[in-house]
């Protein structure tokens, strides 16, 4: 076997290695049954980080303005309970923060229906505390979503 090869593989990761072995794993979202391109398909990671960069900087200009002060590193404390406050209210009710919206992006049930209550506390708390968040699965959801039932999709 070819050196090359070997490391080509070990770069690329298991999955890869698994797919040159004959495994089929589908795109991603196949199996929750959404399509693969197109409206309803699962969200994009640079586009759900666009839309989590915009939230943030929302939620650190409010907090800027009306609690910290001046103060960057209050400024900073306060933007994550905006940030809970905003997910909460915006996610709980239409299903997207303002920077999904702008990017065209939505939370939905795995189901296809809107999320609880209980379930948008149990996302955005866990979103907030960021490793939930930075732990995904083969359909690219992170474990705040895997954990709440939900999933992000393009509109």
């Amino acid at each position: 076997m070819d050196n090359r090869q070997v490391i080509g593989s070990w770069l690329s990761g298991p999955r890869a290695a698994a797919e040159e072995m004959g495994a089929d794993f589908g795109y991603r979202g196949k199996r929750l049954g959404l399509p693969e391109e197109g409206s309803g398909s699962i969200a994009p990671l640079g586009r759900r980080f666009g839309a989590l960069f915009l939230d943030w900087g929302l939620c650190l200009l409010i907090a800027s303005a009306f609690f910290a002060n001046g103060d960057r590193q209050a400024a900073g404390n306060w933007a994550l309970g905006v940030f809970l406050v905003l997910s909460l209210l915006t996610v709980g009710t239409v299903g997207f923060t303002p920077g999904k919206r702008i990017l065209g992006l939505r939370v939905i049930s795995v189901d296809g229906g809107r999320l609880g209550i209980v379930r948008v506390v149990l996302r955005s708390v866990l979103l907030c505390l960021g490793i939930p968040a930075l732990i995904w699965d083969r359909d690219g959801r992170g474990l705040h979503d895997r954990f709440a039932r939900a999933v992000q999709v393009r509109i």
